[in-house]
């Protein structure tokens, strides 16, 4: 007997349930989305021009007649943001002090540059810049110059950003099964709002970027602490139903912020503006409970028991003696059950995942696709701001455009399994991405496209790996898959800061990564109404997809040692000893498919 029997006693899906995962859990996905893409707008880079203190008292009632004067324009008649003219601007200010403001707004300095030479040289900004307010009042990049030969400082910012997840991600994965879910949440956020908060008072650079590896390091626990649980406290068939609301309340998340940033345009303000109000979760601190599967699993069966009958009691199941008796019994079941397999346990580690040659392949394939998926999903919020137009406008698009895709990925899931809608997000969102170097002129379109594809693959990659790797590794293999794919937030910036000069060229190759992804999914079984396997040797038994054919073959009636058995339940469907032995009755083009690839596939059966 295991933990679920326990929770179907006292209500696997009941108000209390509902309650807890509307009014504290999905809350609780707010501090993520903000903390991840604030700092876009934090470290904005405005239209900027070099600064000229000679014509300093012009800049702000004239600021065309400025540039005209000091600022060279490139072909397509777009000022230069690195460069001035070399002119003698005392000569210039002499003509300006005896012109009226009227003709001055009315020729240009038209009039004045046909009597300068038209040789003037052009060299790099020598005073400083000049700044565009009229979106941001102020940003990293304008307090501290961070802009030409500097600019790389806002990508390196986002790196150092991304080695704080990866970190955070592997150390506090471990904190969590030692703390527990709501005391490591709590300290978590606390660490993040604090180190938010601070970042709006740093006086320089370095101690900005500090700060910001520090709310980088809280970023991955924050997102996966409500989200284990919601799905502990919750039954099996539930799950799905906790993924979905839980990607759901991350992409409000977005929204939100949009309107955040709308209204808040300074980058100190906005600091504290996406911290300081996240210290209302701590309101819930007494509300939310404890995981009463982990309490159980260290041994706190008395917590566990407490917060069992309230339970209970929410859910409308009358509480009485007799009850609490049989759910102590079934508690103390369950628990001497874990105990003793626990104690017949094997210590498992990463090499084990690649001992097998078919689990190799698996975790193989599993890892690139969730680096493809992680890298371009992150890689396409962070590239909202540069399609041109209004920034915060395509940034809540970005985030807009995710709710619909999980409103049709819930029911498709059940209908459809999870191999093929992966394949189809993960190719239909890079297309659209490679489509951008085609049609430029509907590059926003074809990225809202991108970002519903890679959305829909996000929620369903963590799915289906948990369903492929053997229970006695899956933890261990969905760790080490999520830590690797945590190297894309790292590199991704650097892609996007490459995209400056050709703004295809980041979506380019995100689209190729998802393309190759997606094809590598097709590799992998399907799991949906598949017996998971709980072994190594049944993890090792379970064939890629481009092998199932051999399996058919090797499985027809009659054939000696088959392994098919048949359910009285499902009317004599053969079925399987684990998920991946297939159903005799597919489709006749997929058994003539089987007969192309078979005489290859011969070969890596026998090697299993």
């Amino acid at each position: 007997m295991d933990f679920d029997e326990v929770l179907r006693e006292v209500g696997s899906f009941g108000l209390y349930q509902k309650v807890i995962i509307c009014f504290v859990l999905l809350p609780a996905a707010l501090p993520c989305a903000f903390q991840a893409y604030s700092q876009l707008f934090i470290a904005a880079t405005p239209e900027h021009w070099c600064r000229v203190p000679e014509l300093e008292p012009w800049s702000q009632d004239y600021v065309q007649l400025v540039r005209n004067l000091s600022i060279p324009r490139n072909s397509d008649g777009v000022y230069a943001e690195c460069s001035m003219y070399a002119r003698n601007y005392s000569d210039i200010v002499r003509y300006l002090e005896y012109r009226p403001p009227p003709e001055l707004l009315r020729q240009q300095a038209d009039e004045l540059l046909k009597l300068q030479p038209d040789t003037a040289q052009v060299v790099p900004c020598q005073h400083g810049w000049h700044y565009d307010r009229s979106i941001y009042s102020s940003t990293v990049v304008q307090e501290w110059n961070l802009v030409c030969d500097q600019s790389f400082h806002v990508t390196l910012a986002l790196v150092v950003f991304g080695i704080g997840g990866l970190l955070g991600n592997y150390v506090f994965g471990y904190l969590v099964d030692l703390w527990g879910r709501r005391p490591s949440f709590y300290a978590y956020l606390l660490l993040e709002v604090a180190a938010c908060a601070a970042s709006a008072f740093a006086w320089n650079y370095y101690t900005w970027l500090g700060l910001r590896f520090v709310v980088g390091l809280t970023v991955p626990a924050i997102l996966s602490s409500p989200y284990v649980l919601a799905i502990e406290l919750v039954g099996p068939e539930r799950r799905v139903f906790c993924t979905i609301v839980s990607n759901v309340a991350f992409s409000l998340g977005l929204v939100v912020l949009a309107g955040v940033i709308y209204v808040v345009r300074d980058w100190r303000e906005l600091s504290l503006a996406v911290s300081m109000p996240l210290l209302m979760l701590f309101s819930c601190f007494f509300v939310l409970p404890e995981s009463p599967r982990w309490l159980m699993a260290v041994g706190k069966t008395r917590r566990a028991m407490r917060i069992l009958k309230i339970m209970a009691r929410v859910n409308g199941v009358r509480v009485t003696r007799e009850f609490v008796e049989r759910l102590q019994q079934r508690l103390d079941t369950t628990r001497a059950a874990e105990a003793e397999s626990s104690a017949a346990s094997t210590h498992y580690g990463i090499l084990d995942l690649f001992r097998g040659p078919n689990m190799r392949r698996k975790t193989l394939i599993i890892t690139l696709i969730w680096f493809a998926n992680t890298s371009v999903y992150v890689g396409l919020s962070y590239y909202a701001p540069a399609l041109g137009g209004d920034e915060i406008w395509n940034f809540f698009l970005a985030g807009a455009v995710e709710l619909p895709t999980y409103l049709l990925l819930w029911p498709g899931l059940s209908y459809f399994g999870r191999r093929w809608i992966l394949f189809i997000s993960m190719l239909m969102g890079g297309i659209a991405c490679l489509a951008t170097f085609l049609y430029p002129d509907i590059t926003l379109l074809l990225y809202c496209v991108g970002k519903m594809g890679i959305s829909s693959s996000f929620v369903v990659l963590p799915l289906l790996a948990s369903e492929l790797y053997p229970t006695v590794v899956r933890g261990l293999g969905m760790s080490f898959s999520s830590v690797v794919a945590m190297i894309g937030p790292i590199v991704i910036p650097l892609i996007n800061h490459m995209g400056q000069k050709m703004l295809a060229l980041p979506l380019i190759v995100m689209g190729a990564l998802l393309i190759l992804g997606g094809f590598a999914s097709l590799l992998l079984p399907e799991t949906r109404n598949r017996n998971l396997p709980q072994t190594l040797e049944e993890g090792e038994a379970v064939p890629l997809s481009f092998l199932l054919c051999c399996c058919v073959e090797s499985t027809r009636p009659g054939t000696r040692n088959s392994p098919i058995r048949t359910n009285p339940a499902t009317k004599g469907i053969p079925q399987t000893d684990v998920m991946g032995t297939p159903n005799l009755d597919s489709p006749a083009p997929n058994r003539a498919a089987c007969k192309v690839v078979c005489s290859i596939c011969k070969k890596e059966i026998r090697a299993l």
